[in-house]
C-alpha cells in the first residue's frame, strides 16, 4: 500500500521491451552468424533456417558493408588542395631527399598521385586499430569550399590546427564499439587510402600493415579486394613482452603484420633478412667468451638464452669458439659413397661412424679440418659433427613469427622528453625494410605517428651505407592538454614527429665513423588551399551572375599566394617530385626532373622577350608561365608560343 503502482501503459511498455530484448538475446545465442553490427540480417536467417528458393543469383563471395559505395565515390572525388613548403621547420631543405608532409593523409595521397605513381618500393602503415577508443577522420569530403570544409571539420585554433571538437560533423570522431556501423566506418576510412597507396607502389612494391584482432579479419578481406588475394604474401605474428590485460579470457601478447605485394609475378627479389635481434645475441655470446667460460658452460648459458622468444631463431646456435657462434650439424649424407676414417685429434683413433657416408669427399674434409670446422667429442666414441657458423648464416627468409620489444624505442622517446606513447620498435621497422637486397628506394608511411619509420630508415642507412628515402605523412592531431607531450611543448603529434626526426638525425650523424655521410634531413610540406582560384558555380544561373564569376577568374592566381608555393603546386600538377633540385636565377625557377634529367622552367615573376630568349638558351624540356604576367600583351604571348614550338619545348600558360 505504501508503494506507488505503475499504470497499465507503463507495465505493458516494460514487458514489451523485456520480451523483445530477451528474444533477441535468445536468437543471438542460437544464430550469432545472422547478426552484423547489432542488426539482424533476416535474409541470412532464412537461409540458415533452410528456407527454400533463397540460394539465388545473388550469391557471391565478397566483403560488403554500409557505406562501401560512398567510400568508392570518396576515392574517386578529386582534391583541389596542394602542398606548400615550410623551410623553417625542415632540415637541409635544399639538399635532402626525404619528405615529411603535415596533412590529412587521404588528401596527401591524392595530391601525390601524379608525381609518385609507381615510385614507392615499400609502404608501412600503422593505422588506427579501431579499438573502440581511438579516433580517426570520417567522413572525408573534398569537393567543397574553404568555408564548407572549415564548417564540417570544426574550428581551428590560432595556429591553424584542427580542434578535437568541431561545430558540425567534427573531424575528430570517436568510433565506439556501440556504434551501429563500427566496422563499416573503419573500412570506409581504409578503402580509399589503400587504393591510392596501391597506385603509388612500384610494380615490385610491397605494403606492410600493422593491425590487431579488432580489425584483422576485415583488413585481410579488404586487402584481398584491393591488392588481389593472389598477391598476399604472409601474415606475420609480432610477439612482445607486453600483454593486453583487459580480457577476462586471454592475455593477448601479439599483434599482426599483413603483407601484400603489388604484383607477385614481378616481385622476384630474395627476401633474405638478418635474423631478428642478431646483434644483441652475438653481443651476449661475446660477453660469455670474455668471462673465460669453458665450452660446455657457454653451451649451457646459450641454451637457456634461446628459450627466450626474442632469440628463438638461434635455437641451434648454442656453441661458441674463438671463431664465433655455431650449431653442430650432421656430417653424413644419404646415399653418400664417401667412406673413410676421420682420426680423433687427441686419441689419433678412427672416430665412430654411422651407416651413411660422409657428406664431403676426403679432400673437402681435409680442408674443413684445417679450418677447424669439425667438432669432436672427448674421444673417438663420439661421431664428429660439422660446425655451421652463424657468421656464414646470418641471413635467412623472414619468419612469420617475429619478436620485437618496443621498450628501447619507448625509453628513447622518454629520454628525449617527446611525450609519445607506444611507439613502434625501430628494430622492427628496420627488419621489415631490410628484406630487400637493394638499399636505394622510397619508403612511405602515411600514418607516421611519432616518426619511427623515418628514424628506422636513417638508422638502417647509417648501418649499411644505404640511400633509402622516406615520405612520411602525419595529421596535425592535437595532443591531449594534460599529456606529457603538451607539457613538453608539443601541440600536435606532427610536431613530435618532426622534432624526433631532427634529434634522431643529429644523433645518427654524430655517430657515423670514417667521415661517412648519410641524408638525415627532411623537407616539410603542409596542406594548403590551391594558389589558383577554383571555379564555383554561381548560386543564380542568370547571365549577370555567370559574368561575375568569369570576371573573378580572369586572373586565376590568388594574390596572397607566394611564387614558391605556386612553384611546388605546379610541380605536383606536372608530375615532378617534391625532392627535385630547384634553383632560382634571374626571376626564373629551374627544376631538374630527378627521373628523366630534363629541365623545367617556371616563369612566375615576370615575362619579357629577353627573359624568354634566356630561358630557351637553357634548352628546357618544358616551360610554364603565369598568364597574368603577359599583362594582355597578346603579341608577346603568341610569339612566345611560336618560339617554344620551334625550339621543340612544351609550353604551358596557366
Amino acid at each position: 500500500p505504501n508503494r506507488t503502482e505503475p499504470n497499465r501503459t507503463e507495465i505493458i511498455h516494460d514487458l514489451e521491451n523485456n520480451f523483445k530484448q530477451n528474444n533477441i538475446l535468445k536468437l543471438k545465442q542460437l544464430f550469432p552468424e545472422v547478426f552484423c553490427e547489432g542488426q539482424i540480417d533476416f535474409e541470412k536467417l532464412k537461409l540458415v533456417l533452410g528456407a527454400e528458393n533463397l540460394a539465388g543469383a545473388g550469391e557471391r563471395y565478397q566483403l560488403d558493408w554500409a557505406g562501401k559505395t560512398a567510400a568508392y565515390l570518396n576515392l574517386q572525388s578529386p582534391t583541389s588542395r596542394t602542398l606548400v613548403p615550410c623551410k623553417e621547420e625542415s632540415a637541409d631543405f635544399d639538399g635532402t631527399q626525404n619528405v615529411f608532409i603535415e596533412a590529412e593523409n587521404l588528401e596527401a595521397l591524392k595530391i601525390l598521385q601524379k608525381s609518385y605513381a609507381g615510385s614507392v618500393k615499400m609502404i608501412y602503415i600503422d593505422p588506427p586499430y579501431n579499438t573502440g577508443s581511438d579516433s580517426f577522420i570520417y567522413p572525408d569530403k573534398f569537393s567543397e569550399s574553404r568555408e564548407e570544409y572549415a564548417r564540417r571539420v570544426g574550428d581551428t585554433d590560432d595556429a591553424g590546427y584542427l580542434k578535437r571538437d568541431g561545430v558540425f560533423q567534427g573531424a575528430w570522431r570517436k568510433n565506439g564499439k556501440d556504434s551501429g556501423h563500427y566496422h563499416s566506418n573503419w573500412l570506409s576510412m581504409m578503402l580509399p587510402r589503400l587504393h591510392l597507396a596501391k597506385t603509388l607502389l612500384r610494380e615490385d612494391g610491397v605494403i606492410f600493415i600493422s593491425i590487431d584482432d579488432n580489425e584483422q579479419a576485415q583488413l585481410k578481406l579488404l586487402c584481398d579486394e584491393v591488392f588481389g588475394a593472389e598477391n598476399f604474401v604472409a601474415e606475420f605474428a609480432i610477439a612482445s613482452n607486453s600483454a593486453k590485460n583487459n580480457s577476462k579470457f586471454v592475455s593477448v601478447s601479439h599483434e599482426y603484420l599483413l603483407c601484400y605485394v603489388k604484383n607477385k609475378l614481378v616481385t622476384v627479389e630474395d627476401w633474405s633478412v638478418h635474423k631478428s635481434n642478431i646483434n644483441e645475441f652475438k653481443k651476449i655470446a661475446a660477453s660469455l667468451l670474455k668471462r673465460g667460460l669453458n665450452h660446455e658452460e657457454i653451451h649451457s648459458e646459450l641454451l637457456s638464452l634461446v628459450k627466450y622468444p626474442k632469440f628463438y631463431e638461434f635455437d641451434h646456435y648454442t656453441y661458441a669458439d674463438e671463431q664465433g657462434l655455431y650449431q653442430a650439424s650432421d656430417l653424413t649424407a644419404p646415399n653418400s659413397k664417401n667412406y673413410y676414417d676421420i682420426l680423433h685429434p687427441k686419441t689419433k683413433e678412427p672416430c665412430k661412424t654411422g651407416v651413411r657416408g660422409w657428406a664431403y669427399s676426403s679432400t673437402e674434409m681435409k680442408n674443413l679440418l684445417e679450418k677447424n670446422y669439425i667438432l669432436f667429442g672427448e674421444d673417438e666414441n663420439t661421431m664428429p659433427r660439422l660446425k655451421n657458423y652463424l657468421f656464414e648464416n646470418e641471413k635467412s627468409l623472414p619468419r612469420s613469427i617475429l619478436f620485437f620489444d618496443s621498450q628501447s624505442s619507448t625509453k628513447w622517446i622518454k629520454s628525449e622528453n617527446l611525450g609519445f606513447d607506444y611507439p613502434k620498435s625501430i628494430d622492427y621497422i628496420k627488419h621489415i625494410i631490410s628484406m630487400y637486397p637493394e638499399n636505394n628506394f622510397i619508403v612511405m608511411d602515411f600514418f607516421s605517428g611519432s616518426g619511427t619509420t623515418a628514424h628506422a630508415v636513417m638508422q638502417l642507412n647509417a648501418e649499411d651505407s644505404g640511400s633509402r628515402r622516406f615520405i612520411c605523412v602525419q595529421l596535425p592531431e592535437e595532443t591531449d592538454e594534460k599529456s606529457e607531450a603538451r607539457k613538453a611543448g608539443f601541440n600536435t603529434i606532427a610536431e613530435i614527429a618532426k622534432e624526433r626526426i631532427r634529434r634522431a638525425g643529429r644523433q645518427i650523424s654524430d655517430g657515423l665513423q670514417d667521415g661517412s655521410e648519410i641524408d638525415t634531413g627532411f623537407k616539410v610540406f603542409k596542406l594548403a588551399e590551391s594558389g589558383f582560384k577554383q571555379w564555383r558555380q554561381p548560386a543564380d544561373t542568370d547571365a549577370e551572375s555567370l559574368q561575375g564569376e568569369l570576371l573573378l577568374n580572369i586572373d586565376s592566381v590568388l594574390s596572397e599566394m607566394s611564387s614558391e608555393n605556386l612553384l611546388y603546386e605546379l610541380m605536383l600538377r606536372m608530375g615532378l617530385k617534391l625532392t627535385c633540385k630547384v634553383s632560382f636565377s634571374d626571376d626564373v625557377y629551374f627544376v631538374e626532373d630527378e627521373d628523366t634529367g630534363g629541365l623545367y622552367a617556371f616563369l612566375l615573376e615576370r615575362v619579357n622577350q629577353g627573359l624568354i630568349d634566356a630561358v630557351l638558351a637553357k634548352h628546357p624540356a618544358k616551360v610554364a608561365a603565369l598568364d597574368r604576367l603577359f599583362e594582355g600583351d597578346d603579341a608577346l604571348k603568341s610569339n612566345t608560343v611560336l618560339q617554344m614550338k620551334d625550339a621543340g619545348v612544351m609550353f604551358e600558360c596557366v
